[in-house]
């Protein structure tokens, strides 16, 4: 029976990540917000019941990368592709432009899934991370559509086009080589932790400061962090 369990959070994460992908259509960011989150704690939840249980399987695998891909590539592009629908009229009247340029946002979900397929097959991520994982991808994008939307004073071409150049950023991020720290502690020991520590604190100052906008803001954080300890380590 155990064996199951982490099947069982795969599945609600999947559940999640389908709601979260219907409210990006309906254009409901907060609720898009708080499913994908939802996910990511079950995403959470079944690693950790895995690991604790020993509870592995090529099923829960596989059932894992489906789930996330869901969650953590379609949920996030729709909502980059609500957003760009909305406002690339800012940049352009050009009815081809407004009418295909937003999926470009789908890029997301291409290199998602490639990102998943990469990792199952690459050894060399029991421990950490090589190029950035998704679900710090998807809480990028959907705290960042939603901090444009409700707290920026105002969406200007600038705005858009940052959006536009950040998708292939991130598309190239997460199927990059650069090595990438986990949030994974294997104790709560300070040292060892000193970056997980001093990123989870940033985080949460941040979102209590400027709100859920703060969370984009401690993605690029980490990115940053990881970079400067693979730069640490290889020097």
């Amino acid at each position: 029976m155990k064996r199951h369990i982490p099947n069982v959070f795969t599945s609600f994460n999947l559940f999640s990540g389908c709601i979260a992908t219907v409210m990006a259509f309906q254009g409901e960011y907060t609720w898009v917000v708080v499913w994908v989150v939802i996910a990511a704690f079950f995403d959470f939840c079944d690693g950790f019941s895995a690991r604790l249980l020993k509870a592995y399987s090529p099923m829960g695998k596989e059932l894992d990368s489906l789930a996330d891909m869901v969650s953590f590539g379609v949920a996030p592009s729709m909502i980059v592709f609500h957003f760009l629908s909305a406002n690339v009229i800012r940049i352009s009247q050009n009815p081809v432009i407004t009418e295909y340029l937003p999926y470009i946002a789908f890029l997301l979900a291409v290199f998602s899934a490639l990102r998943l397929a990469k990792f199952n097959i690459d050894t060399r991520q029991s421990e950490s991370f090589i190029g950035l994982n998704t679900p710090a991808n998807a809480m990028f994008w959907i705290s960042f559509c939603y901090g444009l939307v409700h707290e920026a004073p105002m969406i200007t071409p600038v705005l858009v086009y940052t959006v536009l150049a950040a998708i292939l950023v991130f598309s190239s991020l997460m199927v990059s080589e650069i090595p990438m720290f986990s949030l994974k502690v294997k104790h709560i020991k300070f040292k060892g932790n000193e970056y997980r520590y001093f990123l989870v604190i940033f985080m949460v100052g941040l979102v209590a400061y400027i709100g859920i906008l703060g969370i984009a803001g401690g993605i690029l954080l980490y990115i940053a962090l990881s970079i400067i300890t693979s730069r640490n380590q290889s020097a």
